[in-house]
């Protein structure tokens, strides 16, 4: 056996499976796009096709999630922080799930407490948080969502609230350990927060590293996620 053949680990293979996934995910949905502008305006708009762009989105998250963890652990994960307007980041993370939105009927509003429009952080990556929290809150609000930005000390809070059941308050007492198991009832395997965490922690200013928190309550009575950005 050759030094490159021993160097072939299981995590650098399935690395490079989920690479070659996001970019057939991604022709997938190119061709479903292409495909519905040619069908008529009533034909284009439907139940199915707000599951179909739900679950495209949900789908590339957990690629993008399982690629950004595999580069965290080799070390590998770009960091390119900036400084960013809040609302232009805000209303991007909305408007790439406006469609799936209005097709639930989800009613979804900001609004920005900080004195400082401006947040210092890595856009892609925090957008990547912030639109796999999204397309959660979609998945269990009732009609209502509120994404606030609000500062605390020198911490910029990004907060989603949703109107629907919560989390299980087995996760909130466990949200130290974020990666959980499979819950047979749900699906969910804790991953998305330990991607958030981890992308949260890349974020350290003056020895404060930035974390999650999870929550229910809020001013819509549901889920309450929250990232805190030093």
């Amino acid at each position: 056996m050759n030094d490159e053949s021993q160097g072939l680990t299981f995590s650098t293979v399935i690395a490079s499976t989920v690479h070659d996934m996001k970019n057939s995910l991604a022709m997938l949905m190119q061709a479903h796009s292409q495909w519905l502008a040619r069908l008529p305006a009533g034909q284009a708009q439907g139940a199915e096709q707000a599951v179909i762009e739900h679950e495209f989105a949900h789908l590339n998250g957990m690629l993008v999630q399982l690629l950004g963890l595999y580069k965290l652990d080799v070390n590998q994960l770009p960091m390119c922080p900036g400084y960013h307007e809040l609302d232009d980041f805000v209303e991007a993370q909305l408007a790439a799930h406006q469609q799936t939105l209005d097709s639930r009927e989800i009613t979804t509003r900001y609004q920005i407490d900080a004195l400082n429009p401006l947040g210092f952080f890595d856009r892609e990556l925090v957008g990547s948080v912030i639109s796999n929290v999204i397309n959660n809150a979609i998945r269990y609000a009732g009609h209502a969502m509120l994404i606030t930005v609000s500062e605390e000390g020198e911490q910029v809070l990004m907060s989603i609230n949703d109107d629907g059941p919560g989390y299980p308050q087995a996760m909130i007492d466990r949200q130290a350990d974020y990666v959980q198991g499979i819950n047979p009832h749900t699906g969910s395997t804790g991953l998305g927060l330990y991607f958030a965490s981890r992308i949260a922690a890349l974020h350290e200013r003056n020895g404060v590293r930035g974390r999650i928190e999870i929550s229910n309550g809020g001013a819509l009575g549901g889920g309450l996620f929250t990232l805190y950005l030093p």
